[in-house]
């Protein structure tokens, strides 16, 4: 579980976003990591027994710098307002599939998948799809799943409107050929994440995404 201090600092830090303030909260900051590094040891600690390709994982490949990169962003704060944890699937490769958590003042989800890969990977599982469609289809259909997540992620920055170069139209997996990322989520309520059985009821919904990050790191090693 996470301490209602560590959700009133970030709730604090959204409304005084600049260095100042953050450099006079340092004692404030200093217990909130000490927080966040915990609820990620609780977490490693619920999902290693669960998947065992999360086995490599320490608190530090799960972590993000507080501090945001501003260099390409209109937006100027320097700071993050929300906390993520980040669990890489079968790698310590950035690029890996993985779960999600991100806990936010205002609003917070669960997901997992892999977000925006690059060209070649995203080549090497449109190519899974053209042949094992049916693998996929099976996996988001899971009761499970649906009831949970609903479907893959669909929005306009994440789906082709027309098929892929290389891929017919009517292809019966044309909908996850189009995607250009594989993700599931789901909203939850903020204050769930101060409740003690917060990390236990967080696996569960997580490992529901172990059959999707295990078909992606199926394609992403499959040989030309």
């Amino acid at each position: 579980m996470l301490s209602k201090e560590s959700l009133q600092f970030l709730a604090d830090l959204k409304e005084n976003n600049n260095r100042d303030w953050f450099l006079a909260q340092k004692k404030r900051y200093e217990a909130y990591k000490a927080d966040y590094h915990q609820l990620i040891e609780k977490l490693l600690e619920a999902m290693k027994p669960l998947d065992e390709s999360l086995a490599m994982l320490e608190v530090k490949h799960c972590t993000f710098r507080i501090n945001r990169d501003i260099r390409f962003s209109k937006d100027k704060s320097p700071y993050k307002t929300h906390m993520g944890i980040w669990l890489k699937s079968g790698s310590l490769n950035n690029e890996a599939p993985g779960y999600y958590i991100q806990i936010d003042p205002e609003k917070s989800f669960v997901g997992g998948g892999l977000y925006c890969p690059m060209p070649e990977q995203l080549q090497k599982i449109r190519r899974e799809i053209n042949f094992f469609y049916d693998d996929l289809q099976e996996i988001v259909n899971a009761p499970k799943f649906t009831q949970t997540f609903g479907s893959l992620t669909r929005d306009e920055n994440s789906t082709l409107k027309n098929p892929p170069r290389g891929f017919e139209k009517d292809h019966p997996g044309i909908e996850f050929l189009k995607l250009k990322s594989f993700t599931a989520i789901e909203y939850f309520d903020t204050k769930k994440a101060t409740q003690k059985d917060f990390v236990s009821q967080i696996s569960q919904k997580l490992i529901l995404l172990k059959p999707l990050n295990d078909y992606l790191n199926r394609a992403l090693s499959s040989e030309e």
